[in-house]
C-alpha cells in the first residue's frame, strides 16, 4: 500500500491549463474522491497519478518516492475505467488474469488470485462466459476483478459506475465500499456525482477549473463549505441563494438581511467579523431543509408555488421568494401538491453568508475561517 503526495502539480495541454498548481496528501489506505463538474481536471489528475499523462511541472510521490518519470507499468497501480475495457475475444477468467499473464506470473499463482477475486466479487459462476453475455454490473465487477488480482499499491477508478442504471449504481457503491474495507488499499476515485462522492469518500477534493476548492470529509464539506461553488455543488437539491445587504443596528442588536424591501432577521447570535459591516453586499445561502413550509400562515413569508416534485418519502417545493427561485425539502408534500400559494419560514441559525466574490464567512451559527 502507498500514500500519495501531490506537490504543486500543473498540467497544460498546448495552451489549455487542465490542472492548476494542485497540492494534496492522500493517506495510505484512504478512500479519496475527486469530484467536480465536467472539464474540471479530475480525470487528468487521475491519469497523472497513473502515469498515463506527464506533468508540466510539480511532483507526484508514492510514499517518499517521486514517480514522475516512472512508466505507468512500473508504478504498481491498477486502473478501472468507465468503459470497462474488457477484451471481447476473451472469457471472464482470461480477462481477469490478463495482466498477470502479461507479467509472466506463475499459473498456480494466477489461478489462486483469480479465484480469490472472483469469490470476493461474486463472479465465480461467470468465469467461462464472454463479455457480451454479461450485464453492465457484471462487466464492471470483472473490470474491478482484473484490477484486484494485481495486488496494487493504489487503485485508481475513473467514473466506474456512470454507465450503470440507478439501482445498480447503489449496489455497486456498496460493493466498492466493501471491497475497500476488505483489501485496505488506497483508493482514488473520480466522479462528477456528488452523491457517489459523499457516500464513498473518507475525504473529498472538490475541483473547479483545474483547482482544488476544498478538501474535507463529506460531513464537513456539507456543513462548512468554504465558498459558494462548494456549497452549491455539494448537496441535492443544491443550496438556495438570495442576494441582499447586511444590516446591524447597534442599539437594538438587531441583525438582518435586506432583500429589496423585505427583511430576513437573525434571531440568535448576530453574524460578525471584519467583512460584515452595515450595508455590505451579501449573498444568503439556505439549504432546502432549512426552509419550513405550511399551507396556513404559520410562517411569515407568503410565497408563490412554482412546482411540487414528489420523490416518494419526501418532496421538493419550488417557489418564488423576493424574486429568487428557491426549493424546500419537505416530508408531507401531498398536502401542498395543489397549492398555488404557501407560507415559508427560514431557520436563520442554519443559513450561510457569502461575500459577492463567493467566499463563505458565516454559517452554522459561527464565523468561517479560510483554513477550515
Amino acid at each position: 500500500m502507498a500514500g500519495i503526495t501531490i506537490d504543486k502539480l500543473t498540467k497544460y495541454f498546448d495552451s489549455e491549463r487542465a490542472v492548476d498548481n494542485v497540492s494534496l496528501d492522500i493517506k495510505d489506505g484512504e478512500f479519496f474522491v475527486f469530484v467536480g463538474p465536467s472539464g474540471c481536471g479530475k480525470s487528468t489528475l487521475l491519469r497523472l497519478i497513473a502515469g498515463l499523462v506527464t506533468p508540466t511541472s510539480g511532483n507526484i510521490k508514492f510514499d517518499d518516492r517521486i514517480v514522475n518519470r516512472l512508466e505507468a507499468r512500473d508504478r504498481n497501480v491498477a486502473m478501472v475505467f468507465q468503459s470497462y475495457a474488457l477484451y471481447p475475444h476473451k472469457n471472464v477468467c482470461e480477462n481477469v488474469a490478463f495482466g498477470l499473464r502479461a507479467r509472466k506470473t506463475p499459473k498456480d499463482e494466477i489461478d489462486k488470485r483469480v479465484e480469490r477475486a472472483a469469490t470476493m466479487l461474486g463472479i465465480q459462476r461467470l468465469l467461462n462466459r464472454w463479455p457480451k453475455e454479461l450485464s453492465g454490473g457484471e462487466r464492471q465487477r470483472v473490470a474491478i476483478g482484473r484490477a484486484m488480482v494485481r495486488d496494487p499499491e493504489v487503485y485508481l477508478l475513473d467514473e466506474p459506475l456512470s454507465n450503470l442504471d440507478a439501482k445498480l449504481r447503489i449496489e455497486m457503491r456498496n460493493e466498492l465500499a466493501k471491497i475497500h474495507r476488505q483489501v485496505g488499499t488506497t483508493f482514488v476515485y473520480v466522479t462528477h456525482d456528488q452523491v457517489e462522492a459523499m457516500t464513498l469518500g473518507d475525504r473529498i477534493a472538490v475541483l473547479n477549473e483545474g483547482r482544488i476548492e476544498q478538501i474535507a470529509t463529506p460531513e464537513h464539506l456539507y456543513d462548512f463549505p468554504l465558498n459558494r461553488f462548494v456549497a452549491e455543488f455539494i448537496g441535492s437539491p443544491p443550496m438556495n441563494f438570495i442576494g441582499g445587504r447586511f444590516s446591524h443596528q447597534e442599539k437594538t442588536g438587531k441583525a438582518e438581511i435586506l432583500v429589496n424591501e423585505h427583511s430576513i432577521e437573525f434571531e440568535g447570535e448576530a453574524p460578525e467579523g471584519p467583512e460584515i459591516e452595515n450595508d455590505t453586499g451579501i449573498i444568503l445561502g439556505i439549504r432546502p431543509e432549512a426552509v419550513n413550509i405550511s399551507s396556513s400562515p404559520d410562517f411569515p413569508l407568503e410565497v408563490e408555488v412554482i412546482r411540487v416534485e414528489p420523490i416518494g418519502h419526501e418532496g421538493f417545493i419550488y417557489f418564488d421568494l423576493f424574486g429568487s427561485k428557491l426549493v424546500a425539502r419537505v416530508n408531507n408534500w401531498q398536502g401542498f401538491s395543489e397549492a398555488k400559494r404557501l407560507y415559508a419560514g427560514i431557520n436563520v441559525d442554519d443559513v450561510y453568508l457569502f461575500l459577492p466574490e463567493g467566499r463563505c464567512i458565516w454559517g452554522k451559527g459561527r464565523r468561517f475561517q479560510q483554513s477550515e
